[in-house]
């Protein structure tokens, strides 16, 4: 009598788990369909920003080319290869990992605005799943130029400023419409640390940095890496 009644106590938390994810499930695909349609709103770290929010949502064809181009240039050359994830980067990640070292870097365009969208900042490995699996999603549902546009629009661009408009009004005085190849490289050098590295003015590694990245625009434009977002 007691196994059996333990056995229907585990069933039904069973049905119950199954029935919570299939929830959750089914609510994660319906936020990531709404998104593409319409503006992301905010963020949970515009929220939790003390600073205040800044920003103003912008269509990508309001955007300069040069800006997208930057950005693939600095932080993700394979954007328009990879369906969300550079394998290259995460085996060298688990290689550093394996011999003790601290983990930086690898994550796509794609996984930053899976979690600038959808999560918190932050490690851990739950976070991190949460991030790949809106991935999978934004990727077979958004697809690369609507990822592209949430990013630009999302990511932080200074202390309290959101996406590339504000960020160009901020540093610049102009919009984002019209960003040259310097300050576009500028801004995509300043996205890991918004907070600390300066757009306006920058000097030593970070100047350097920007003009590489300037120097790459070039490179993606001649080898067409940014033209999975203009098909």
């Amino acid at each position: 009598m007691a196994k059996a009644k333990a056995r229907g106590f585990g069933a039904r938390i069973f049905i119950f788990l199954f029935k919570l994810t299939l929830a959750l499930v089914l609510f994660s695909v319906l936020w990531v369909l709404l998104y593409r349609i319409v503006p992301v709103p905010v963020t949970a770290t515009m929220l939790l920003d003390d600073k205040g929010i800044t920003k103003d949502w912008e269509p990508l064809s309001d955007i300069d080319r040069n800006m997208v181009r930057a950005v693939i240039a600095a932080e993700d050359g394979k954007f328009c290869e990879h369906a969300g994830f550079d394998r290259e980067a995460i085996e060298k990640a688990m290689q550093q990992n394996a011999q003790g070292g601290r983990i930086r870097g690898g994550s796509t365009i794609s996984q930053q605005t899976a979690k600038n969208a959808f999560l918190w900042q932050g490690g851990g490995y739950f976070r991190k799943g949460l991030e790949a699996w809106f991935t999978f999603l934004i990727e077979n549902l958004w697809g690369k130029r609507r990822i592209m546009e949430v990013y630009l629009n999302v990511a932080e661009t200074g202390i309290g400023t959101y996406g590339v408009e504000a960020g160009s009004m901020r540093y610049f005085n102009h919009s984002a419409d019209r960003l040259n190849t310097t300050e576009a490289a500028r801004m995509a050098a300043a996205l890991p640390l918004p907070k600390k590295r300066s757009v306006k003015n920058p000097s030593g590694w970070l100047a350097r940095h920007g003009n590489t990245i300037r120097a790459r625009i070039g490179v993606v434009a001649r080898d067409g890496l940014d033209s999975c977002v203009y098909e």
